[in-house]
């Protein structure tokens, strides 16, 4: 069954997405998250998006993802797959190039030999992209209310992890599924519907 991870900008609607994919699919879905998507990266992502934690080394932030990750991967991820389920991630290995490779300057060949080693070389069947300006996100960030620490950056460094999707997806067009998140959110999520269906990832006709 498919591994399909959903990026993007802060405020670009993926989660929504996500959400609204997997109440589509019902118990056939697998959904997780990184940060977060065990209990031990539940501890992580405190630890990760705590604005206390301004001083975080991008080095640090950068390793504290990739154990979340290897966790996720080895207690969800990988277990629900071998059994023949769908799993739907809200970010994964192109959140870590995106944000700390382009946005805070690391290697790139550095990040790409942790991903190897954090996932055994696991790569998303599917990596849906929601595009929307970083503006907007963070204006959508700021109806929330209160920011994690990475939401509070400053914009330019948010539009350097913008260009970072981009530069990935440039890389490997055949893995994106790139949707406009300006739209309303039924729009997109029945394009997202019809481009899984013409792909062969969700059953034709299905709800």
């Amino acid at each position: 069954m498919p591994f399909i991870t959903f990026e993007g900008v802060e405020g670009c609607g993926k989660s929504t997405q996500l959400r609204r994919l997997a109440d589509r699919l019902g118990p056939a879905a697998v959904v997780t998250r990184e940060p977060g998507g065990t209990l031990i990266g539940h501890g992580v992502r405190q630890l990760l998006l705590d604005p206390a934690n301004h001083a975080m080394a991008p080095m640090t932030e950068l390793l504290l993802y990739f154990a979340d990750r290897a966790q996720n991967v080895a207690e969800v991820i990988r277990p629900a797959l071998e059994q023949g389920r769908l799993v739907l991630c809200d970010r994964h290995v192109e959140s870590s190039l995106a944000y700390q490779g382009y946005g805070r300057g690391l290697s790139l060949a550095a990040i790409g030999q942790l991903a190897a080693l954090a996932t055994g070389g696991l790569r998303p069947d599917l990596i849906v992209l929601l595009e929307v300006p970083v503006v907007l996100g963070l204006l959508r960030v700021g109806r929330r209310g209160s920011h994690d620490r990475l939401e509070s950056e400053v914009v330019e460094f948010h539009e350097r992890v913008s260009a970072g999707f981009a530069a990935l997806r440039a890389c490997e067009p055949g893995r994106w599924l790139t949707l406009d998140g300006t739209r309303p959110p039924e729009e997109v999520e029945r394009e997202l519907w019809a481009a899984l269906g013409a792909r062969g990832l969700v059953a034709a006709g299905a709800a």
